[in-house]
C-alpha cells in the first residue's frame, strides 16, 4: 500500500492479519541476511518494502469476524462479509453485493475438515450468486481419502526411520505444516517404538507461529477446541523447535524426521538439506502438499536421475521421492459439488495452471449440458490482467416489509370483507396467515438505497431504513382587530367540529383582554387559531400537509374578511350610549326632554362604535355636531408595509362628519372623505349598522 499508492480499507480476520506480520516481517530479515552476507547494507530500492512502510500497512488494517457484515456507504451499495474458507487458520471467502448484484470469491478453500481446521462453509441465506470466482487448482485430480493418505504418509516416514534414514519434509512455516505435525507427534505417541527417533521443526518462526495457533484456537474445530480445555494441543510431545540450524554442523548420524522449509526447496534450510541427504539411498524426501510448476519441488517428483545443487554441481538423486497430497485445496469432486451447491450464474476459474483449469472447464460444461440452454451458466479462465466483462439487467423489484407484509391493505374480495368484519381475534389470526393473491394492492413509502427497494408503512420507516417520520410546522401572525366574538361566528359559519378551550389565568388577561387567551382546533388536531394572546393580532399554527396548508389558507383569508365585513361590525362595536332606565312598580317612565343631551350620547355611540372597529379615532363635537377622523395602518388593507418605499409607516386617514339639525328630528347627516375610497366605504358602512342597530337615529 505504502509503494502502490493505494488509498482504500484493507480488511482482514483476526488470524491473518497476526500470521501476515510474521510473514512479511520475515521477507525482510531474509533480505537482510543476504545482504549482510554480501558485505553490503540494505537500502529501500533492494526490497519491496521497509520495516516502516510494512508497519504503515500493517496499521491500516481493519479486522472483521465471520458473518460480519461491512457496509461501505458508496452510492453502488458495496457491502461484503467473510465466510470461513478452511484452507488455513483465519482463511475467508467473500460474499460481495454490489449494484444489486452479488459475487462470491472462494479464494484458496477446503471443503474437508482435517485435525484443526473447519471445512469451509456453504454461503447461507442467500440466492445465488450472480458470478462466482473460484480456485481450480487441482483441475480434475481427485485426491484420496484422508485416512489413505495419512497411513501413507506416516508408514513412508517410518519405512525410511527404521532403514536407518532422514527424512526431510518440506512445508511452510504457517499452514499444513502445523496439520503434519500435529499428524505425526499423534502417531509418534501411539508407536513407542519410534519415539527413540527425533522429530524436529525448523523454523525462525516455528514458536511464534504456534503462538499464533494457540491464540485463535476457538476459531478451530471442535477437536481442538475440546482439547484446549485440557492442554495445548500444539505443544508436543515429540517434536522440538530449532530456531536456528546449521546445516553443515547438524548432527545427522542417526535417523530423524525433519520440518523445513520453504515447501518448494528453491532455497533456505530445506534445500540445504535436500543437497546433503539426496545422494543418499537411505534417505527419503516426503512432498506433502501442492507444488509450483518449475520449482525443484516439482521436478523432483518425476524421479531424475541428477539434481543441480545450490552451488551449481550436478549430482545423482539416489534418496526415495514420495508425494503424498495434504495440499489444503479442493479436488475435483469437493470442487464441482461447491459449484453445483452454490448454482452462480456465472464462473470465473482462477489459481491455476493454464492445463488443469481447461481440464475443469471441460468438465464442468459436460455436467451442465444435461440441463436447458437457458439454465447453464458461463464459464470463463481469463490469463492474468484480463477483464471479464458481464452485463446485468437493472432488476425492479422491491420487498414489502413490516406491517404491509401481513396483509394487504385494500382487496375488493368477499374474503377480504369478511377479514375485515371479524372480531379482534379471528382478525388477528387471518392477517397472521393470509397470502397475498395477485391484484392486491399494497399501499406505503417506497424506499430505494444503494440499488435495493422495500416498501414499508410510514411507522416502519425508522425499523427498516435509515429514514426517520419527521414534521413541519408552521405559525403566522395574522392582524386582527376585532373581538374574539366575531372570530368564533366566522369560524363556526365555515368549519365543523371546531373545538374551543380558553386560558382564563391573570396573565392570559392582561396579554389578551377579558376573555382571555381563546384557542380554536380544527382538523383533528392539526391547526389551531389562536386570539387574544397578542393585542391586534391572530396566530395560526398548523402540521404543513396538503391539506393543512389549504385550511390554514383559507383560515387566513377568513381573519381578514371577518374586520372587514359588514357583518361584523354588529359583533365587534360597543353597546350604544344611551341609557334606558326601567320604572320600578308603581313608578312612571321618566321622559327625557332634553334633546342636547339625546344626540350627544348618539354622537358617543357612534364614537365608540368606531373606535371598537377602527382603534385610532379622534373626536371632536360642536353642539349637534361630531367630527370623527379614523387613521388605520395602510399595511392592513393593502398587504405592503412600505407604500412609499422610503422606509417609513404610511397611515390612511377618513374623516367623518355626523350633524343633527335643529328640525331634523332625529336625522342626521353624514359626510365621509377619504383618499382610500375602501376605507371610507368601510367607515360608512360602520355608520349605517350602528345606526340600525341603536335607533332611534336616522342617517339621510
Amino acid at each position: 500500500t505504502e509503494r502502490t499508492g493505494f488509498k482504500g480499507r484493507i480488511f482482514m480476520t483476526h488470524p491473518t492479519k497476526a500470521v501476515i506480520r510474521l510473514l512479511l516481517g520475515d521477507y525482510l530479515r531474509l533480505m537482510t541476511m543476504k545482504r549482510g552476507g554480501q558485505g553490503g547494507e540494505l537500502n529501500a530500492d533492494d526490497v519491496l518494502y521497509t520495516e516502516s512502510e510494512l508497519q504503515n500497512c500493517v496499521d491500516k488494517i481493519e479486522l472483521i469476524d465471520y458473518h460480519q457484515t461491512i457496509d461501505l456507504n458508496l452510492p453502488s451499495g458495496l457491502k461484503f462479509h467473510a465466510l470461513n474458507a478452511g484452507h488455513v487458520l483465519g482463511a475467508a471467502m467473500f460474499f460481495i453485493e454490489i449494484g444489486g448484484r452479488s459475487v462470491l470469491y472462494t479464494g484458496d478453500y477446503s471443503m474437508e475438515e482435517d485435525r484443526h481446521l473447519m471445512a469451509a462453509e456453504l454461503p447461507k441465506y442467500h440466492a445465488s450468486p450472480d458470478v462466482l470466482i473460484v480456485e481450480a487448482t487441482y483441475g480434475v485430480q481427485v485426491h484420496a481419502s484422508r485416512a489413505e493418505r495419512e497411513a501413507r504418509f506416516t508408514g513412508t516416514i517410518e519405512r525410511i526411520v527404521t532403514g536407518g534414514g532422514r527424512c526431510l519434509i518440506p512445508v511452510f512455516a504457517l499452514g499444513r505444516a502445523q496439520e503434519l505435525l500435529l499428524i505425526l507427534d499423534e502417531y509418534w505417541r501411539e508407536h513407542p517404538h519410534l519415539q527413540s527417533v527425533p522429530i524436529y521443526y525448523a523454523s525462525k518462526m516455528a514458536s511464534r507461529a504456534l503462538r499464533v495457533y494457540q491464540t485463535y484456537a476457538n476459531m478451530m474445530n471442535a477437536r481442538i477446541r475440546s482439547q484446549m480445555d485440557l492442554g495445548n494441543p500444539f505443544s508436543f510431545t515429540h517434536i522440538r523447535n530449532l530456531k536456528s540450524i546449521d546445516v553443515n554442523n547438524f548432527d545427522d548420524r542417526g535417523p530423524s524426521v525433519v520440518f523445513a522449509s520453504p515447501g518448494m526447496l528453491q532455497s533456505g534450510v530445506s534445500r540445504q538439506l535436500f543437497d546433503r541427504w539426496a545422494t543418499d539411498p537411505k534417505n527419503g524426501v516426503l512432498i506433502a502438499g501442492y507444488a509450483v510448476e518449475h520449482t525443484l519441488a516439482k521436478e523432483i517428483m518425476s524421479q531424475p536421475k541428477e539434481v543441480v545443487t545450490m552451488e551449481g554441481r550436478r549430482q545423482p538423486l539416489n534418496a526415495l521421492v514420495d508425494y503424498v497430497s495434504f495440499s489444503a485445496h479442493v479436488d475435483f469432486v469437493q470442487n464441482r459439488d461447491f459449484i453445483t451447491s452454490v448454482n452462480p450464474r456465472n464462473i470465473i476459474l482462477v489459481h491455476g495452471a493454464k492445463e488443469e483449469m481447461g481440464r475443469l472447464k471441460g468438465a464442468l460444461i459436460m455436467n451442465y449440458a444435461k440441463l436447458p440452454e437457458n439454465k447453464r451458466p458461463t464459464i470463463a479462465m481469463p490469463p492474468n490482467e484480463v477483464d471479464v466483462k458481464y452485463i446485468f439487467t437493472r432488476r425492479r423489484s422491491a420487498k414489502v416489509m413490516g406491517k404491509l407484509a401481513e396483509a394487504p391493505s385494500t382487496a375488493a374480495t368477499d374474503d377480504m370483507d369478511e377479514y375485515n368484519d371479524g372480531d379482534d381475534a379471528n382478525r388477528s389470526d387471518k392477517k397472521a396467515t393470509y397470502e397475498p393473491r395477485k391484484g392486491d394492492s399494497v399501499r406505503g413509502i417506497l424506499v430505494t438505497q444503494q440499488n435495493s427497494s422495500k416498501v414499508v408503512a410510514p411507522e416502519d420507516l425508522s425499523t427498516y431504513t435509515p429514514l426517520r417520520v419527521g414534521s413541519v410546522s408552521s405559525r403566522l401572525h395574522v392582524p386582527f382587530v376585532g373581538k374574539v366574538e366575531t372570530l368564533r361566528m366566522f369560524l363556526n359559519e365555515m368549519f365543523r367540529g371546531i373545538r374551543e378551550s380558553i386560558d382564563t389565568t391573570s396573565t392570559a388577561k392582561e396579554d389578551g383582554g377579558e376573555e382571555g387567551v381563546v384557542t380554536f382546533v380544527m382538523h383533528g388536531g392539526q391547526v389551531k387559531v389562536i386570539a387574544g394572546k397578542t393585542k391586534g393580532v391572530a396566530t395560526v399554527e398548523w402540521d404543513c400537509s396538503s391539506v393543512g396548508d389549504v385550511i390554514a389558507d383559507s383560515i387566513v383569508a377568513l381573519i381578514m374578511h371577518a374586520q372587514s365585513s359588514a357583518a361584523s361590525i354588529r359583533l365587534t362595536s360597543q353597546a350604544c350610549g344611551h341609557r334606558s332606565k326601567k320604572p320600578r312598580e308603581g313608578e312612571e317612565e321618566e321622559e327625557t326632554d332634553d334633546p342636547e343631551k339625546t344626540t350627544e350620547e348618539h354622537l358617543r355611540a357612534l364614537h365608540d362604535a368606531l373606535v371598537a372597529q377602527f382603534l385610532s379615532v379622534e373626536a371632536t363635537y360642536e353642539a349637534k355636531k361630531g367630527t370623527f377622523e379614523v387613521k388605520i395602518d395602510a399595511a392592513l388593507y393593502d398587504g405592503d408595509d412600505d407604500k412609499d418605499g422610503d422606509g417609513n409607516d404610511d397611515a390612511l386617514v377618513c374623516t367623518a362628519m355626523v350633524e343633527f339639525e335643529d328640525d331634523s328630528d332625529g336625522i342626521a347627516k353624514i359626510t365621509v372623505e377619504s383618499e382610500d375610497e375602501k376605507l371610507a366605504t368601510n367607515v360608512r358602512a360602520c355608520l349605517h349598522n350602528v345606526a340600525a342597530a341603536s335607533a332611534p337615529i336616522a342617517i339621510d
